[in-house]
C-alpha cells in the first residue's frame, strides 16, 4: 500500500517501531562475515593465512573477535577502533581503515580484508592489496 501522507500511515512512520534483537543479529553477523570473507576468498584464489589486516564494521567487538576467531585470524591483524569511538555506523570502517594506514600498521603490499553488515542484514566484502 502507497500512503498518500504520514496522517495516512500513522503510527506505522512512527520510530517507536524500530527495534532490533541483538542476540539475533550477533547470531547472523558471525555466520555472515566470515563466510563472505571467505567467499571472496575463494573468488581471489586466496586463504585466511594471506591476509594481512581485517577491517569489520565496528559494530561490537564480541561480533569482530568472534568473525577473525572463525576465520583463524589472531588478534594481531584485527583492526578496532571501537573502544575509541563506539559505533560509528556505515563509517566505521572506512575510519578503521584510515586509522590504520595513518598508524603505518598497513603498509603498500598488504593483503586488507574489509566486511560491513548492517541494516535489514545485510552484507558484503572485499579484498584488497594496499
Amino acid at each position: 500500500k502507497v500512503w498518500r501522507s504520514d496522517s495516512e500511515a500513522g503510527e506505522l512512520t512512527s520510530y517507536d517501531n524500530i527495534g532490533m534483537n541483538g542476540q539475533d543479529v550477533f547470531k547472523f553477523a558471525v555466520r555472515a562475515v566470515p563466510m563472505t570473507i571467505k567467499e571472496s576468498l575463494k573468488n581471489a584464489h586466496m586463504q585466511p593465512e594471506e591476509i594481512d589486516h581485517l577491517v569489520l564494521h565496528q559494530a561490537n567487538q564480541r561480533i569482530i573477535d568472534a568473525a577473525a576467531q572463525r576465520l583463524g585470524l589472531g588478534d594481531d591483524k584485527v583492526v578496532s577502533n571501537i573502544a575509541e569511538y563506539g559505533n560509528t555506523s556505515a563509517a566505521s570502517v572506512p575510519l578503521a581503515l584510515c586509522e590504520a594506514v595513518e598508524s603505518g600498521n598497513v603498509k603498500r603490499g598488504d593483503v586488507v580484508a574489509m566486511a560491513g553488515f548492517g541494516a535489514g542484514l545485510t552484507w558484503a566484502s572485499c579484498l584488497l592489496k594496499w
